[in-house]
């Protein structure tokens, strides 16, 4: 007889693993015990030599379908004498927390089966879960992730669910939300003013004809609240754009179920498994054409946002939505985030009641409350995976694994698509997307998150690491709140640093750093970077720019990109030009003002974001003279493209004070001379595109054969551009390079905390 004992890491608690590891024991005649502690998950097993092989194997290569083993520790004990069974022991807190923290999970088919089920008695029950789906981050006060340290300790188990919980071979064994209508949450209508709406139907059934008739419900969900209607209702669709202040970023669109899915968009196998995966996210993709829900949902771009039920309420719901529609109608919801442009999610119902109810005409509730904010997930499946533009819901908390262990470092983020990230050992844990840090309510919800974060982890970092911008809150948070030695890092090396953390990758690395604005090391705005990073020795070199033009007005360029087209308009010098007549004939005489501002140099500061060269052409084809929400111009200009375009402008590379410059300007003008002679603006907006993945990879190869590096890292919210992402990666390869992209994070903003944390490590260890 040999006994062993194994310390399990990764996602194994709240997953169905120690019941999973009692039937792998008893299969294998083994005793001994699973107990989840805060080191992991501890199995202790005795038997027959040939009996433990089998159980490690099994153990290694079965797991439940929820889990991620990260690591397995294994030593070899004593073996003890008149052991009867295998046990499972109840949870304990040791001091060091290894455990992950499960994220949320969509609703499982053994679940959808018991809850389309008349015979069930879970039929219809809109809170149904067991161990393989159901709410786990969201409801998670502490850990271990028992049911006390959750959102449904005031839900006392009837003695059916007792009996399921207590069984380890039941499917519902240790699951913590276990529930059913006679012991679980509850479900109620209101008005909006919280009047109890008194019906004989069923809060859902009532909700879904309230949808049907046209109507805007808030409804609480697993994370937060949505702002759901009708998505093939266009009134309905414009009055909640009016309502939310959202006049043209595109709205998702939830559906029953994958059958309902392949009526609105031609999914690729890759597309169809991101949707049904237990993540659930929105996933952009194309919807078929004629579309037939309303063409207002996403006016700028060709892509449609489509999730899948993902929680029994929105199963139910379109149960009944469904029974109100004809055959041919596609039962199809907008769900989108329950708030105010610019502010938090709505967490609770008092809370969405107040700030909601100028928006919702009715509001559907329930009792389980909701411990941590947290949104949907947006992606793409771009070339051989998937690719983020938001990362919350069914991946937070899942840790980014580093290259080696380190300190414990808080991150603070940036101030747009704001994430902080905190670091343990060998994980970094990337929160949820808090979104742009301008208002106090935004700030309170990110205060709220770092201290929950920091609660269940169960870890208290030595320093602190923000960006270079001094007036950004988060900037703030770290000087004025933390109490933590405080270091500040560019923005842009952030980037490059996160892009490299994700692929484990060490030593001297090219970066393409590609966004709209971040403060640089010489007081300018940056956004368009050729840097070399090597996190080794923290070496951080800028080795090239976009050439820098004036943003007329400051932020208020970005928001009014025409000012951004006059900046470049006056670098070239072509004020009283020919070319520039006909984009200067719609400016009115308060907009000619502008001349004097740039010739003046006042309060139009330098930025070589590339981003703000997007804006700057999208402004001079007429596409946008202002923008409702960040990126948009971009958007528009994507799209308009004329595919079978392969003929592109010059961009050469210049060398000035040390820095090659990607000479945009130039760039600029060849684009203002084809739209000045008529040339379509779908044509020159595949050449833009074309011309910039050509001197960008023309850029990065002179910097290469410099240095002789051949990894290059991209990154920021310009990579979200599936043309250039999917061209330039392309164009960099057939060059020869080791392309390095975002794998688990948005390429954008939210993975600058990464980058940020990974910086305070190397400082870290120096002070050691």
């Amino acid at each position: 007889m040999r006994r062993k004992r194994y310390i399990v890491n990764g996602r194994v608690q709240g997953v169905g693993f120690r019941p999973s590891v009692y039937r792998m024991a008893a299969k294998h005649r083994l005793t001994g015990s699973v107990q989840n502690t805060s080191l992991g998950v501890v199995i202790e097993v005795q038997g027959k030599e040939e009996a433990l092989a089998w159980f490690e194997e099994e153990l290694r290569g079965n797991p439940p379908p929820l889990a991620e083993i990260t690591r397995i520790q294994t030593d070899e004990t004593t073996p003890e004498a008149g052991e009867s069974g295998f046990i499972i022991l109840e949870s304990s807190a040791l001091e060091q927390s290894q455990v992950l923290i499960s994220p949320d999970s969509a609703v499982c088919s053994d679940c959808t089966r018991e809850i389309l089920d008349p015979k069930d008695r879970r039929y219809l029950y809109p809170f149904t879960n067991c161990t393989n789906c159901g709410p786990r981050y969201t409801i998670t006060g502490l850990i271990p992730y028992d049911r006390q340290n959750t959102s449904m300790a005031c839900f006392e188990m009837c003695l059916q669910c007792r009996r399921e919980y207590s069984d380890p071979g039941d499917r519902r064994f240790h699951a913590q939300p276990n529930a059913c209508p006679q012991c679980g949450p509850g479900l109620w209508l209101t008005d909006a003013d919280g009047n109890r709406i008194s019906e004989h139907d069923s809060p859902l059934k009532k909700s879904a004809y309230l949808l049907k008739q046209g109507n805007i419900l808030a409804i609480k969900g697993l994370g937060g609240f949505h702002l759901a209607c009708d998505a093939a209702d266009q009134e309905a669709v414009r009055e909640l754009r009016r309502r939310k202040n959202r006049p043209h970023k595109p709205l998702a669109v939830m559906v029953p179920d994958i059958a309902a899915a392949v009526e609105l968009a031609e999914l690729s196998p890759l597309e169809a498994e991101i949707l049904q995966s237990p993540s659930s996210p929105i996933l952009a993709v194309k919807p078929i054409q004629p579309c037939p829900l309303s063409p207002e949902l996403a006016p700028d771009t060709d892509l449609l946002g489509i999730m899948l039920a993902y929680t029994p309420l929105h199963l139910v719901l379109f149960e009944h939505f469904k029974a109100l529609l004809t055959r041919q109608e596609i039962p199809a919801l907008v769900m989108t985030s329950g708030n105010m442009s610019s502010e938090p999610i709505s967490l609770g119902n008092r809370e969405a009641l107040k700030s909601l109810g100028h928006i919702a005409d009715y509001f559907l509730l329930h009792d389980r409350d909701i411990l941590v904010r947290c949104d949907d997930s947006v992606m793409c499946a771009r070339g051989p995976g998937p690719a983020y533009f938001r990362r919350a819901r069914g991946y937070t908390p899942q840790p980014v694994f580093l290259s080696r262990v380190g300190p414990c470092i808080l991150g603070t983020g940036p101030e747009l698509k704001n994430t902080f990230c905190l670091t343990r050992n060998d994980q970094a844990f990337v929160s949820q997307h808090i979104g742009d840090l301008q208002n106090l309510e935004s700030y309170s919800f990110y205060r709220e998150c770092i201290d929950h974060l920091q609660h269940v982890l169960q870890v208290n970092p030595e320093m602190v690491v923000c960006d270079l911008h001094p007036d950004y809150l988060s900037t703030k948070y770290a000087r004025q709140e933390s109490g933590l030695p405080v270091q500040a890092l560019q923005h842009h090396y952030a980037h490059i640093l996160s892009v490299m953390a994700e692929n484990c990758f060490e030593g001297p690395c090219l970066g393409l750093a590609l966004d709209g604005a971040g403060l640089g090391d010489d007081g300018t705005l940056w956004g368009g970077e050729l840097l070399l990073v090597d996190n080794r020795d923290m070496t951080l070199q800028r080795l090239g720019s976009f050439e820098p033009v004036p943003l007329p007005g400051g932020d208020l360029a970005v928001r009014e990109p025409w000012r951004i087209a006059a900046g470049f308009i006056h670098r070239l010098g072509l004020e009283h030009s020919v070319l520039a007549r006909d984009f200067e004939q719609g400016l009115t005489k308060e907009e000619m003002l502008l001349r004097q501002m740039l010739k003046s140099n006042i309060n139009s500061p330098l930025s070589s974001g590339c981003g703000r060269l997007f804006d700057a052409v999208a402004a001079l084809l007429g596409l946008v003279r202002s923008i409702s929400y960040e990126g948009q111009a971009a958007v528009i200009l994507e799209k308009i493209q004329s595919r079978g375009q392969e003929t592109a402008y010059d961009i050469p590379v210049i060398h000035r004070n040390g820095l090659g410059i990607l000479d945009t300007l130039t760039l600029f003008r060849q684009i203002l001379k084809d739209h000045i002679s008529g040339l379509s603006p779908a044509i020159i907006s595949r050449r833009f595109h074309l011309s910039l993945v050509r001197g960008l990879c023309l850029w990065a190869a002179q910097a290469g054969n410099a240095t002789g590096i051949r990894t290059i890292g991209l990154s920021g919210g310009v990579m979200h551009n599936l043309t250039l992402a999917r061209e330039l990666e392309e164009g960099l390869a057939r060059k020869s390079f080791n392309v390095l992209t975002h794998r688990f994070l948005p390429p954008g903003d939210a993975c600058v905390s990464l980058g940020q944390a990974v910086y305070g490590r190397h400082l870290a260890r120096l002070k050691t």
